[in-house]
């Protein structure tokens, strides 16, 4: 597998690519090409170009879930993918996968809309969706976990915002969050998100869904953002206990938690245009 990140919070240094709060990964797995969460611009359409990364024949689409920093950019690749079909350049028609709930309206304070901008019935024009609560297998090594059981007693601990469903306005728990996992020779790489459902929750489903216990590299956002020294403490020993060989934290995961994190784990630096191979 190969992973490249075509957008994060962060470039890499002497890198002249765009960074923004926001999270896509471009990946190659089995002969298929992935497309995991789209940011909230055109910003990963931009920097794919600049790494000679065509997304026009992307085989698949995954959202890790409904927040505006990994679905708004989906309305620029729509706008791409039809200039595609209009200048006859050969445009797929991408599996979109993710949770059901993944496209409900959401609120937060003062902002109306921080869900998705598109609706199910939109995408399918240009999309085959496949919307699950369960694990769905999208190449020979390469699954999307669906929704992530919680078993952690300091993540996930409190709603964030709200979420509308039948003109009916409750706490947002982001149960849509769920993550991508490769299950490589060597043992897992676990691919998140924002991880809403608990980094930890996520490793430890990715472990079962999988059937395996061995995990080489865990890259995304951990939702480490000033945690509690419960979430940061328990984070911290589930993950040494687990014992990758390295992580790579990045998009909303503050400084002072990698620091923390980097007293007993491999920490790396993540940035736009870096390249994974496993």
């Amino acid at each position: 597998m190969k992973l490249t990140v075509l957008l994060d919070n962060n470039t890499f240094i002497d890198r002249y690519f765009l960074g923004e709060p926001g999270v896509s990964y471009f990946i190659e797995a089995d002969g298929q090409k992935v497309l995991f969460d789209v940011g909230y611009s055109d910003a990963f359409i931009r920097n794919a170009l600049k790494l000679n990364i065509n997304l026009l024949d992307v085989d698949i689409i995954v959202l890790s879930h409904g927040h505006l920093d990994h679905t708004w950019g989906l309305f620029p690749l729509i706008q791409f993918f039809t200039e595609g079909i209009i200048e006859q350049r050969g445009v797929n028609h991408p599996r979109l996968v993710a949770h059901p709930a993944v496209f409900t309206s959401r609120k937060m304070r003062a902002l109306p809309e921080i869900g998705s901008l598109l609706n199910d019935d939109k995408l399918r024009s240009f999309f085959d969706l496949k919307l699950s609560l369960e694990p769905v297998q999208l190449t020979e090594r390469l699954f999307f976990l669906g929704q992530i059981e919680r078993v952690t007693n300091y993540e996930a601990q409190k709603p964030m915002g709200s979420i509308v469903e039948n003109e009916l306005e409750s706490d947002d728990n982001l149960l849509d969050d769920s993550a991508i996992v490769y299950k490589s020779d060597n043992g897992l790489v676990i691919i998140s998100g924002c991880s809403h459902s608990g980094i930890c929750n996520i490793v430890e489903f990715a472990r079962k869904v999988c059937d395996e216990q061995r995990v080489v590299d865990i890259i995304g956002g951990f939702h480490l953002l000033n945690p509690s020294r419960k979430q940061l403490t328990g984070t911290i020993k589930y993950l040494s206990s687990v014992k990758p060989s390295a992580i790579h934290a990045c998009h909303c995961t503050d400084l002072s938690s990698k620091i923390a994190m980097s007293r007993s784990l491999e920490i790396k630096e993540v940035g736009v245009g870096m390249v994974l191979e496993y």
